[in-house]
């Protein structure tokens, strides 16, 4: 794959991911969802990861992948144009589909679908459940490095956003909590926790035990607890998603739960908010309006995926353990000096790289110097100087010509 055939003149003539320009799998590759589209293809995408930089440009950025959907989730779409089905959103299907997935993936019965409310995606419906237990000047504590728009959201709506950082390791620390929730409360205010489980972005899978610690200082201190957990579909060998709703003393929690990262989706708006048990009354007084934020076409695909999508995702998570597996191998060849701790879940990689002497934002010595595209670190809040994160859910072929690129810029 040379620079010279990265423009989308060119592309399409070679296949980046072992296909073929057409987009038919190649022999041995039906069930790797990852494999089924060239480059060529690709690039004539018009969403935010291929159309925010050059075309000779290699994004693996923001969290897109590059797979077809689920056949389950065209059938169900394509059926709903035929019958004109292009209307405003309406029952508890997604919320029944997601409790069946729930029961059968993990086990847990706490999706029911009288405790729950469909809204516009995870981080806007996040932002409604601390509106119904903070108000504005109340803390909201956040753990970083942690997905941006944590920040962004939570400020805007008035709150004030008080760090717990993670520990070097990328997992939560009981300290930080407890010194973070005891500034949070200080003066008897109320407060929030915005909780990432699965974290982006280092890809922690946060245990049972880790969850529980959290529930305890949670009910120590009087804070409520709302969980991004987005990414649960996608936990990978060797960890396992465990809701924090299903914890001890959670009850009086929020989760946020959608299709959305795990089958591709979004750009079709949709997930559901779930209330632990003692937390009903509160979501009950969710505005009327907020209903009006999903998508009806995202309803019907979320709904459609978590119905009839399990085969889908079964070929998708192999592919990402190769993919997170090959990553490391790869950086061990050609940029030993990157740290990477491989993520249990997700399919993003938060790469240490300070130790290549690039700065706070070795995003950008790649992006000019290797024509890859990469998040910042920075954004990610207290921890981020010095990272970049990487999203491996690309074929093997991209992501060996990405990590390529970016030794090249950095003289290896």
């Amino acid at each position: 794959m040379s620079d010279d055939c990265m423009s989308d003149d060119c592309a399409s003539d070679v296949p980046a991911s072992g296909v073929p320009a057409s987009g038919a799998p190649a022999s041995g590759e039906e069930g790797n969802p990852l494999r089924r589209l060239s480059l060529g293809e690709l690039r004539r995408r018009t969403s935010a990861k291929w159309r925010t930089y050059p075309p000779d440009v290699l994004p693996l950025w923001v969290a897109e992948m590059d797979a077809m959907p689920a056949g389950s989730v065209t059938r169900a779409l394509t059926g709903a144009l035929a019958l004109g089905d292009t209307g405003y959103p309406s029952g508890s299907g997604y919320a029944e589909a997601l409790d069946s997935f729930a029961r059968k993936r993990w086990g847990w019965d706490g999706v029911v679908p009288e405790r729950t409310a469909t809204v516009a995606d995870v981080m806007r419906g996040s932002v409604e459940m601390l509106k119904l237990v903070t108000g504005p000047g109340d803390a909201v504590v956040v753990s970083p490095p942690v997905y941006p728009p944590f920040f962004g959201f939570v400020e805007y709506e008035d709150r004030r956003v008080v760090e717990a950082p993670l520990g070097e390791d990328g997992r939560l620390r009981t300290s930080a909590l407890e010194a973070a929730f005891r500034r949070a409360t200080a003066g008897g205010r109320r407060a929030a926790y915005l909780l990432c489980n699965p974290h982006n972005p280092t890809g922690t899978v946060h245990t049972r035990a880790e969850l529980t610690a959290v529930a305890e200082l949670a009910n120590a201190y009087g804070i409520r607890v709302v969980a991004d957990e987005i990414h649960a579909p996608l936990v990978l060998p060797g960890a396992q998603y465990v809701p924090y709703l299903s914890v001890p003393g959670a009850e009086d929690a929020f989760c946020l739960l959608s299709a959305s990262k795990a089958w591709n989706l979004a750009g079709l708006k949709a997930a559901v908010a779930v209330a632990g048990p003692a937390a009903a009354d509160d979501l009950a007084r969710l505005p009327q309006v907020v209903s009006h934020g999903p998508s009806h076409f995202g309803v019907v695909a979320h709904t459609a995926a978590l119905r009839d999508g399990g085969d889908w995702l079964d070929a998708l998570l192999p592919a990402l353990d190769d993919n997170r597996r090959l990553l490391g191998e790869l950086l061990d060849r050609h940029l030993p000096e990157i740290r990477y701790m491989r993520p249990e879940g997700t399919y993003l990689a938060w790469l240490d790289c300070r130790a290549l002497g690039l700065g706070d934002d070795p995003a950008a010595v790649f992006l000019e110097r290797g024509r890859v595209a990469l998040s910042g670190g920075l954004p990610f809040g207290t921890g981020g100087a010095g990272h970049v994160r990487l999203n491996f859910a690309a074929s093997p072929e991209v992501l060996t010509e990405a990590v390529r690129r970016m030794a090249a810029a950095v003289g290896r």
